[in-house]
């Protein structure tokens, strides 16, 4: 993902490859093209897996599958869901939500203001040695 806002890692090994996450559209075309696959409500979640994971599943920056069918006839049932399952906690955890308490998002919010302040210690310490921050009685 090119624009993206999230700036955490967007890749996570797994057998097989490398799991990328993946925006929005690519999650809702993969949602249509397994609507279209399945031929009943019992086949839905097995065939928008294998379509989720053709467009998530990629060794050396290509995709695995051309097509969630290639998936389906390339992958065991067991193999899709054990996938569909790692690219979701991987997704949850780069991107949280609100709904996951106020715990998890005082923790977020803490690691993010933490990478925020170690930044300072590279590129911008000529900056800072100029205006120095003060400390105790001489402020």
């Amino acid at each position: 993902m090119d624009d993206r806002f999230w700036v955490g890692p967007d890749r996570m090994k797994v057998d097989g490859g490398e799991l990328r996450l993946l925006s929005a559209r690519e999650v809702l075309e993969a949602r249509r093209e397994g609507d279209e696959l399945a031929r009943d409500d019992r086949e839905r979640a097995v065939c928008r897996n294998a379509c989720l994971i053709a467009r998530a599943l990629e060794r050396k920056g290509k995709p695995v599958f051309e097509s969630g069918q290639a998936a389906l006839n390339g992958l065991r049932v067991e193999d899709i869901a054990r996938l569909a399952d790692a690219w979701a906690r991987f997704n949850r955890e780069c991107n949280p939500s609100p709904l996951g308490g106020e715990a998890e998002i005082e923790r977020r919010k803490k690691a993010w203001s933490t990478r925020v302040m170690s930044a300072f210690s590279g590129a911008c310490s000529a900056c800072l040695a100029l205006c120095p921050p003060r400390n105790g009685r001489g402020k």
